[in-house]
């Protein structure tokens, strides 16, 4: 039976070979044309990604107060929208904060570009960032210093930004999950530190990690509802504090919000 069934499917397809061929060469234009459709949409979304980065420079950070050309041609370059979720991406270059996981959020390209050029960062610098998020800041930070090492207090978003960051070549970039008040002291002591969440005061770990001359900015809590960016440079061991601006950030967690004594 079945070699009777074999035999007259094989009879078939020798009598209408001609048809056969139509049929997959139908299919096969079917299919190049399907490609080229999607081909042609991925080239919309990057021309679509392109001109709103090329706008965010020119509308939200040159024309303010950005005038670092190293930080306004990093963050020309790198694709912010791809350390969003989809649902996000094609409001990456707005200028305005936006939802990732865990309830935390990546900032708004502004403060991120105000908060770098701040740190002015050199090629030999090695960066502390605390508050990994979705790993755009480290992004840009290993754009302009030699090394960038990132504390995240969330397991599932440090596991994230390192595979993002991988996955986009950034292989300058080691991030671990800890509580970032206490900094990373295995690699101390840092040129620059960059906290990315809102503390309660400035963490003496991170002055104790701060080279001489060292730049650390950071958003404090002035009230519950008022938070001023500041800028911080370690001169003869102290610290000399200047405001940048006021700021709204998601508070550092841990050790921060909490009474205990102090880690050595």
């Amino acid at each position: 039976m079945g070699i009777e069934a074999e035999g007259i499917d094989l009879s078939l397809g020798f009598k209408h070979n001609r048809h056969m061929k139509r049929g997959f060469l139908l299919l096969a234009c079917v299919g190049l044309l399907f490609a080229a459709v999607c081909l042609a949409g991925g080239q919309d979304d990057e021309t679509f990604f392109s001109e709103k980065r090329r706008a965010m420079v020119e509308t939200q950070l040159r024309a303010r107060d950005i005038k670092d050309t190293r930080v306004l041609e990093v963050l020309g370059q790198i694709p912010r929208h791809l350390f969003v979720g989809l649902p996000y991406r094609r409001q990456a270059y707005e200028d305005y904060p936006l939802p990732i996981d865990e309830g935390q959020t990546i900032s708004q390209p502004y403060v991120v570009a105000l908060m770098t050029q701040s740190l002015k960062l050199r090629p030999t610098d090695n960066v502390l960032e605390v508050g990994t998020g979705s790993g755009y800041q480290a992004a840009v930070l290993s754009r302009l210093a030699r090394r960038v090492f990132s504390i995240e207090i969330s397991v599932a978003l440090a596991q994230k930004a390192r595979e993002t960051l991988k996955s986009l070549g950034f292989a300058n970039v080691e991030i671990k999950s800890d509580d970032g008040y206490f900094g990373w002291i295995e690699q101390a002591p840092f040129d620059a530190i960059i906290v990315t969440c809102a503390a309660r005061q400035i963490p003496p770990p991170l002055i104790r990690q701060l080279k001489e001359g060292g730049r650390l900015v950071i958003p404090l809590e002035e009230t519950d509802e008022f938070q001023s960016l500041k800028l911080v440079t370690k001169i003869k061991g102290k610290p000399d504090i200047r405001q940048i601006a006021q700021v709204r950030f998601v508070p550092m967690l841990g050790r921060d919000k909490k009474k205990g004594p102090e880690r050595p």
